[in-house]
């Protein structure tokens, strides 16, 4: 299967199969029923005449359609051509997902984005069937279903979490979308919650396969003190929201499936949360489709073979995420760890049960106290920290990569590394390789592959869009290096 799906013909094929694979990637909507449902709905499949196929559920929503009962689209997955696009319409459904347009308004998406609010509403009407204000509602109805279904939240507690400005709008939405009220929606659920006082529980949706074990390590191996914890089946970790601080917990059950924990100081910070614990897990990626195409050339087979469902880890927050791959420039993963551990236990705010990542004001007014090594590399994290922290250096999920790079590239110690692999941790590129990173050359020479930097530049172009999970397949494949190992100065070692 490949990325984006838009044939009639090969979409209809998939809802005739019932297939789980396209969930998330497109909705049908049935005109002799006026309900839309998700391809792999149990339904009968409805002749062709009368079927439209949308590319989001709000386009469905603006056409005048209502969600199945049976199969309740809004559960499905993220689609994952948001890992795949860089364009506008993808930057700016990250930021909806953030909560951009509860915060900000549509001007304020429309201002990160470089766009006049009227201009940006015909493009997404254009590319995605419905502008940001109904893309934001239909979001929002997403979030209140999964708590209404996942959660024994008051109903008052789902609508401001999901970023409703009240709860007559919430429950209007609801039954617009679902035909349901918001108890009905409830009753629906197979199987009653358990509450914890102040604590959120939400089974997360992804499409497998996935190596958690994977992702559990890599978070295990960068974990800071106090501000993350990591074993082999959880992550978890505190975190500054903008209302406040917030604490989550992932964790994989015996059945595989993830469950999130989650305490926030204010509920509007829930659904942007979800957001971030998805993006920084790849939970919305198409691992059939990337472990296909990589498969596909023999060289790959044996490594696809190994780890299927191979996963790009995202970032919490993209500012913590410039100043960690600044800091392990160089230097291992676990130099790089106790060096962020100590700024973190010097500088961070204090929490119930944890630690928060230092703001960037105080590495800016703080850092060189804290940090060691050579000035001109401190000067340059905490002059970064610095242009962060005053806005000069805008860094954010919704940013164009090829302008996020040339504006990482144009600051003093911020080299090629570094600015792309910002650039596939912060933007979830799938598409990036870095051919200056010590382990991935170590993992492609013992693959087989040509480990030269050109050479592997040439050999990698075959594997696009996908070269960001070639690189994650070689970094797995990369020798376990003694300890007392050093890192050559031209090169790059750390994946923090």
């Amino acid at each position: 299967m490949s990325l984006p799906v838009t044939d009639f013909d090969e979409r209809y094929r998939a809802i005739h199969a019932r297939d789980t694979r396209f969930d998330g990637q497109f909705v049908t909507a049935v005109r002799s029923t006026g309900i839309y449902c998700r391809p792999s709905c149990p339904a009968r499949t409805p002749r062709p005449e009368n079927v439209t196929f949308y590319p989001t559920s709000a386009a469905a929503h603006e056409a005048g359609y209502r969600a199945c009962k049976r199969c309740l689209p809004e559960a499905a997955p993220g689609s994952p051509e948001w890992d795949v696009r860089g364009d506008a319409a993808a930057r700016a459904m990250r930021l909806i997902s953030a909560g951009v347009v509860e915060r900000e308004g549509v001007a304020g998406l429309a201002a990160r984005l470089g766009y006049s609010s009227r201009h940006l509403t015909r493009l997404l009407t254009s590319e995605l069937g419905a502008g940001p204000l109904a893309l934001a509602r239909a979001h929002r109805a997403h979030t209140a279903r999964m708590l209404l279904v996942g959660t024994d939240m008051p109903v008052s507690d789902v609508a401001f979490s999901a970023g409703f400005a009240s709860i007559r709008q919430c429950n209007d939405t609801i039954r617009e979308v679902f035909d349901l009220t918001p108890s009905q929606l409830r009753a629906r659920r197979r199987m009653p919650t358990a509450a914890v006082p102040g604590v959120i529980d939400l089974v997360l949706p992804y499409r497998g396969p996935l190596d958690a074990a994977g992702l559990f390590a890599w978070m295990s191996a960068r974990a800071l003190a106090d501000v993350e914890e990591a074993t082999a089946t959880s992550f978890s970790r505190h975190l500054r929201m903008p209302g406040g601080p917030a604490w989550f917990e992932l964790r994989q059950d015996a059945a595989d499936r993830l469950h999130l924990r989650a305490r926030v100081t204010r509920l509007g910070d829930l659904a942007p949360l979800v957001g971030i614990v998805r993006r920084l897990f790849d939970l919305d990626a198409d691992p059939l489709a990337v472990d296909g195409a990589l498969a596909a050339h023999p060289e790959l087979a044996s490594l696809v073979g190994r780890t299927p469902g191979i996963r790009v880890p995202g970032a919490a927050d993209p500012h913590e995420m410039l100043i960690r791959a600044m800091v392990g420039q160089q230097i291992t993963v676990v130099a790089a760890r106790t060096a962020l551990s100590g700024l973190a236990q010097a500088l961070g705010e204090r929490v119930e049960n944890g630690l928060l990542f230092p703001t960037m004001q105080a590495i800016a007014e703080h850092g060189a106290e804290v940090l060691r090594g050579p000035a001109a590399r401190i000067r340059a994290i905490t002059g970064a920290a610095a242009a962060l922290a005053d806005g000069s250096l805008p860094l954010t999920v919704g940013d164009d990569g090829a302008a996020q790079r040339a504006a990482l590239l144009a600051m003093p110690g911020i080299g090629p590394w570094t600015a792309d692999y910002v650039r596939m941790r912060v933007l979830g590129d799938p598409d990036i390789l870095l051919p200056g990173d010590v382990a991935m050359r170590a993992g492609a020479a013992a693959s087989g592959l040509p480990s030269a930097p050109k050479d592997i530049i040439r050999w990698a172009e075959r594997t696009a869009p996908w070269r960001s999970y070639l690189t994650a397949h070689l970094w797995r494949a990369a020798p376990v290096r003694p300890v007392a190992a050093r890192t050559p100065r031209a090169s790059t070692k750390e994946t923090s």
